[in-house]
């Protein structure tokens, strides 16, 4: 079970926007500044993020000991791949300042919550 507040805070933060991503994918692109309308295969892309997000919070609330330390660093891996992938749609021009800026630090709030609650555990 997540104890603690960082622990809360990303479980809620991943099932929110994991579940938003899912089941409203034009919706959840549209309050990243993406524009889904212009990509009509965005929704499917959300929905693969978004169960991704729910599994995730899913693993880390029902899990303890070393199963619950792999779910957060597999947690952590992903949101620092999914910085490494805004930063890069960024520089590269394929998604505008702002939505980039807006994934890229959503992804690296939630890395340094699974890190924080890495080592609140590990103590």
């Amino acid at each position: 079970m997540a104890t603690g507040a960082p622990a809360q805070a990303l479980m809620g933060v991943r099932g929110a926007v994991g579940a938003g991503a899912w089941l409203t994918p034009r919706l959840a692109g549209r309050l990243f500044g993406l524009d889904p309308d212009g990509n009509p295969q965005s929704p499917y892309l959300a929905r693969l993020f978004g169960v991704r997000d729910v599994a995730l919070a899913a693993g880390l609330g029902s899990s303890t000991g070393e199963a619950r330390a792999l779910w957060l660093r597999i947690g952590v891996a992903c949101d620092l791949a999914d910085a490494a992938a805004g930063m890069l749609a960024g520089r590269r021009g394929y998604m505008d300042p702002l939505p980039a800026f807006l994934v890229t630090t959503t992804a690296l709030v939630a890395a340094g919550l699974g890190v924080t609650v890495l080592r609140a555990e590990s103590t």
